[in-house]
C-alpha cells in the first residue's frame, strides 16, 4: 500500500514542493519514497511506499521499456501474475516481480481497456512523455482514494487531500455546499469535498488530463441483475466457492497477513481462512453491547488463530479525536472510525496487512434497515398516505417511545425516507441550526439520480445500490483506508471483489433479506465454516458508546463548550444546537448522533482552517 501525488506545470522550488506533498502522506508508505521530475517541468510525481510485494525491487516510479511512460500506484492487483504472463507472451519485458509493473505494460498494450482486466484495489497515475497526457484511475468500488484539483495552469492530484494542501498555488477555501450535505449524510458526499475545487475521483472512473482539460469517464458500475431461478443451494454453493477464491487471492503477499475480527459474520467468515494467524479486536468497557472481545476470543480459540485485543478507555478515545479527524482529511461523524483507528494500531504492531469484512452488507443485503420494505408493506398498503403523514406529524411531537420511529419511517415511500444508513438532519432541521438557512437543501434530491437508475428494481435492491454508490464510498471505505493507512497498515476487503459481486448481483432479493435474517444466503454459506451463533448473529455494526458519554457531565461540558465557541458561531445558531445537546443529556431524546455530527465538524474545522492541531 502506498501514497501518490503530483502536479503538472512549472512551479518555483518544485523539488521542495513535491517533497512536502509526499512527506505529509509518509504514513501511507514509510518504507521508501520515489520521484519523477520531467526535465522541462511538465510534470512532477511523488510516491511513498509500504512494501508488500517484491520487497527489494518493487520501487516506484515504474517505467515501460523505453521509459516513455511513468507510473505511480497505490493498491494491489491480485491477478497480476496471470496478466504478467499474458503481457510477456505479447512481447513486453519486465524488470521487477511487482504487481505495479503489470499496470504500466498493460496500459501500454490495452489503454483504458486494461481496467476491466484488473482484479484488485487501486488508484494510479500514468504519464505519457510523448504527448504529455496524464491518466488517473480508481478501482471499481472506491477502496483506494484519489483526489484532484486545478490551480491556475497547474493540475494537482493525490491520494489524500492534505497532500494537495501543500501545493503553494492552491488557495484553500471552505466549501459550504458540502456542509449542507454532511449535516444530512454524516459524510462529504463525493465527488465534492469540504475544500472548494477539490474533487474525489468517483469509484469505477478514470480521468484524462490533456492540454489543460480534465475529462472523467465511468468504466464500471455495480449493477444488480437478480436471477429468480437461482435456488438457495445453488446460491450458497456459488458464494462459498467465489469467496474462498477471493480470500486466497487477497492473501497474496510477501509479508504476514492478519485479520480484523468482530462478533459479526463478515470478518468472522474471513477469519476462518486464517489458521495459525493473527486476529485483532477492540471494545469498550460498557458491557457486551459495546464490547465484542469475548465473542472474538471464543471464535479465535475454535478456529485456531492468535487473538489480540484492546479495551479502549474513554479518555484515550476522546484524546484521539483530533488525530483521527486530521487523518480523515474531511469530517466523518461515524464514531466507529475512531475504534477502527485503534484496531488498526494494534494490528500494525504485528502485521503489515489485514483482511476485513467491509462490503458484505452492501453486496449481500446485511443492514437491518433493508428489512424495512418487507416490514412496512402491510402498513403502507392498508393505511392511506394522507393518514400516515398525519400520524407521522403526531409521532414527531411525542417523546422517544417504542414504536414511534417505526411509524415515522413507514410514512413515506422509499425514495423519500431512505438516503442511506445515516440520516442526521432533514431540510427543516438544517434551516433551524444553520446560521445561513439558505444553505439547506433536501438530501433526497442528492439521492434522486441513483434511484432513477434503478427505478424498475425492488426496494431492497434500490437501497443496496444507493448504499454502494454513496454510503460505502463516503463512510465505510473512507474510514477503512484512512484509519489503516494512518497506522501504515494495508487493509484488504475480499468481499469487495469483482468476482464476488458477480455472484451477489444474481441473488434474488429473498435470498438477501427475508423474515429469517439479513444477508441470508451469505450466512448460509458462512454456516459451513462458523458456529451457528456467529453465522446467524444479528447485525450490530461497530458499537461506540457516544450516547453514554454525552450523558456524562465531563464530556457533555466538552461538547457544550465547543457548541458555544466562536467557531460554532460562524456556522450555527448556538442556542439551537445546545438545545439538542441538552435534550440528550437530560434523557428526553437520543440526539447523540446529531450532536456528534456537529461536534466532529467543528473539531475538523479547527484543525484544517484554524490550525489548532499539528500532526
Amino acid at each position: 500500500m502506498c501514497g501518490i501525488c503530483g502536479f503538472t506545470g512549472k512551479v518555483i522550488g518544485r523539488d521542495d514542493v513535491i517533497e512536502k506533498m509526499t512527506q505529509v502522506i509518509t504514513h501511507r508508505g514509510p518504507d521508501s519514497n520515489g520521484f519523477y521530475k520531467e526535465p522541462d517541468s511538465k510534470i512532477t510525481m511523488g510516491f511513498r511506499r509500504l512494501s508488500i510485494i517484491d520487497l527489494d525491487a518493487g520501487h516506484q516510479p515504474i517505467y515501460n521499456e523505453d521509459k516513455t511512460m511513468v507510473l505511480t500506484f497505490n493498491g494491489e492487483i491480485y491477478n497480476y501474475k496471470d496478466l504478467r504472463k499474458e503481457l510477456i507472451a505479447l512481447g513486453h519485458q519486465f524488470y521487477t516481480e511487482s504487481d505495479s509493473e503489470v499496470l504500466i505494460h498493460g496500459f501500454e498494450q490495452w489503454q483504458e481497456e486494461l481496467l476491466n482486466k484488473l482484479r484488485g484495489m487501486f488508484g494510479f497515475a500514468i504519464y505519457n512523455t510523448k504527448d504529455n497526457s496524464l491518466f488517473i484511475a480508481r478501482d471499481f468500488f472506491g477502496i483506494k482514494p484519489m483526489h484532484y484539483t486545478q490551480a491556475g495552469e497547474n493540475f494537482i492530484y493525490a491520494s489524500e487531500i492534505k497532500s494537495i494542501l501543500e501545493f503553494p498555488n492552491f488557495e484553500k477555501k471552505f466549501n459550504y455546499r458540502t456542509l449542507d450535505n454532511y449535516l444530512s449524510f454524516q459524510y462529504a458526499v463525493p465527488p465534492e469535498t469540504f475544500f472548494e475545487g477539490v474533487y474525489c475521483l468517483l469509484p469505477g472512473h478514470y480521468l484524462w488530463y490533456k492540454d489543460g482539460k480534465v475529462t472523467t469517464t465511468r468504466y464500471w458500475e455495480a449493477r444488480f441483475n437478480p436471477d429468480n431461478t437461482l435456488t438457495e443451494e445453488q446460491a450458497v454453493n456459488e458464494i462459498e466457492k467465489v469467496f474462498e477464491d477471493s480470500v486466497n487471492a487477497h492473501k497474496i503477499s510477501d509479508v504476514e497477513v492478519g485479520c480484523f475480527l468482530s462478533s459479526g459474520v463478515d470478518s468472522s467468515y474471513v477469519s476462518t481462512y486464517f489458521a495459525d494467524q493473527n486476529t485483532f479486536t477492540v471494545g469498550f468497557d460498557f458491557g457486551e453491547k459495546y464490547n465484542e472481545i469475548s465473542w472474538a476470543k471464543r471464535l479465535s480459540e475454535k478456529i485456531g488463530v492468535r487473538h489480540h485485543y484492546k479495551l479502549i478507555k474513554s479518555e484515550e478515545f476522546w484524546d484521539s479525536i483530533r488525530k483521527v479527524q486530521y487523518h480523515m482529511d474531511q469530517p466523518l461523524a461515524d464514531p466507529s472510525c475512531i475504534a477502527l483507528y485503534f484496531v488498526s494500531k494494534i494490528a500494525s504492531e504485528h502485521v503489515k496487512v489485514v483482511l476485513s469484512g467491509e462490503g458484505a452488507d452492501e453486496l449481500f443485503g446485511g443492514y437491518t434497515c433493508y428489512n424495512d420494505p418487507r416490514v412496512f408493506r402491510t402498513y403502507q398498503k392498508i393505511v392511506p398516505y394522507g393518514v400516515r403523514k398525519a400520524v407521522c406529524r403526531l409521532m414527531k411531537k411525542l417523546p422517544d417511545i417504542k414504536g414511534r420511529d417505526y411509524l415515522i419511517r413507514a410514512t413515506h415511500p422509499l425514495e423519500e425516507r431512505f438516503i442511506g444508513n445515516a440520516f442526521m438532519y432533514d431540510v427543516d432541521e438544517k434551516k433551524k441550526i444553520l446560521k445561513d438557512p439558505s444553505l439547506a437543501t433536501r438530501p433526497q434530491d442528492k439521492c434522486r439520480p441513483f434511484y432513477d437508475r434503478v427505478k424498475d428494481y425492488d426496494d431492497v435492491t434500490k437501497m443496496q445500490y444507493l448504499d454502494i454508490n454513496m454510503w460505502m464510498v463516503g463512510d465505510i471505505l473512507l474510514k477503512a483506508d484512512r484509519m489503516s493507512m494512518a497506522n501504515s497498515l494495508e487493509l484488504r476487503v475480499p468481499f469487495l471483489d469483482k468476482e464476488v459481486f458477480k455472484v451477489a448481483s444474481k441473488l434474488p432479493s429473498n435470498l438477501r433479506v427475508n423474515k429469517h435474517n439479513t444477508k441470508y444466503a451469505m450466512r448460509q454459506s458462512a454456516l459451513r465454516h462458523l458456529p451457528t451463533e456467529t453465522a446467524e448473529k444479528k447485525k450490530l455494526g461497530f458499537p461506540v458508546p457516544t450516547r453514554v458519554w454525552l450523558r456524562d457531565e465531563r464530556y457533555y461540558n466538552v461538547v457544550k463548550e465547543m457548541f458555544n465557541s466562536e467557531t460554532a458561531k460562524k456556522f450555527f445558531n448556538p442556542d439551537v444546537i445546545t438545545a439538542f445537546l441538552d435534550e440528550h443529556f437530560s434523557g428526553k431524546e437520543d440526539n447523540s448522533r446529531k450532536v456528534w455530527t456537529i461536534y466532529i465538524f467543528l473539531v475538523w474545522y479547527e484543525i484544517y482552517f484554524e490550525g489548532k492541531y499539528k500532526a
